[in-house]
């Protein structure tokens, strides 16, 4: 068992949704919440740059003794995850990726699966390749959706340019007659339910909480969960503004207060 700390950190807030899972599932770890506000969005940078702010940001979280990090965020996750890796060894570091990935491979069978995300982690092609790779009897189709994370980190969601921008997305041809969407970006789970009415019976994937499930499991089977601990929480973003404040408890589903530390100064 281990008090310490797990570090989240995300290209903006909308790592919070899967912050806030961990929060319901492991309710006696404390955790330190790091948004690059100031750099976002991620899924628009080229991929040395993820790799920088992402490793820094690492090593930030590391520094502030958080036993385990996680990348919550699928433009990181697919450009930066084995860079942080191959640089910090010495505790867990965890992606959003993989889990859903062994969650669709392990559950679906001769089926359709559509992916919609940045475009950093569509070009990628890290999602086709890993579950291709687990479950050959799958198709998957990628989409990127470029205009959904900054339309929701600025608050336009549930309101009638938020279902105009993602219908047209949805409406693509590459999403015909999928039967399971990925919500590859941290932020759609706050536009889920309008993706949903979009749709008749398919699933649509939420990956807060098999997130949430893997890292119980994973801490548990590497004996550093806590279960015995007040926790604590930390949310530091790199550039401040009221905007973002008020977002963040909308993703974080609880008022929260932020902290501003611009750690490249």
């Amino acid at each position: 068992m281990s008090k310490n700390p797990i570090g989240i950190f995300d290209s903006g807030i909308g790592g919070l949704t899967i912050a806030h899972a961990i929060k319901n599932k492991l309710p006696n770890e404390s955790l330190i919440y790091f948004g690059d506000t100031k750099h976002l969005p991620y899924g628009e940078k080229s991929e040395q740059a993820i790799k920088d702010y992402s490793l820094k940001i690492a090593e930030f979280l590391k520094k502030n003794n958080c036993k385990a990090i996680i990348i919550a965020c699928n433009s990181a996750s697919s450009t930066a995850y084995y860079h942080i890796k191959k640089n910090i060894n010495s505790i867990p570091i965890y992606n959003v990726i993989d889990p859903i990935v062994s969650f669709i491979s392990k559950k679906y069978f001769n089926k359709k699966i559509g992916v919609i995300g940045t475009k950093a982690t569509i070009q990628s092609g890290i999602y086709e390749n890993k579950i291709l790779e687990k479950n050959s009897s799958l198709s998957v189709a990628s989409l990127e959706t470029p205009l959904l994370a900054p339309m929701i980190e600025e608050g336009f969601f549930n309101q009638e340019i938020s279902s105009t921008i993602i219908k047209n997305y949805l409406n693509d041809k590459k999403l015909d007659k999928i039967d399971i969407l990925v919500l590859a970006c941290t932020h759609y789970p706050l536009i889920q339910n309008e993706i949903i009415s979009f749709y008749n019976k398919i699933d649509v994937i939420d990956s807060s909480k098999i997130i949430a499930d893997y890292i119980h499991e994973e801490l548990y089977k590497s004996k550093i969960l806590n279960q015995a601990n007040k926790a604590k929480f930390n949310f530091i973003i790199s550039n401040f503004t009221e905007s973002f404040s008020k977002s963040a408890n909308v993703f974080f589903k609880e008022n929260i207060s932020l902290e501003e530390n611009d750690i490249w100064k």
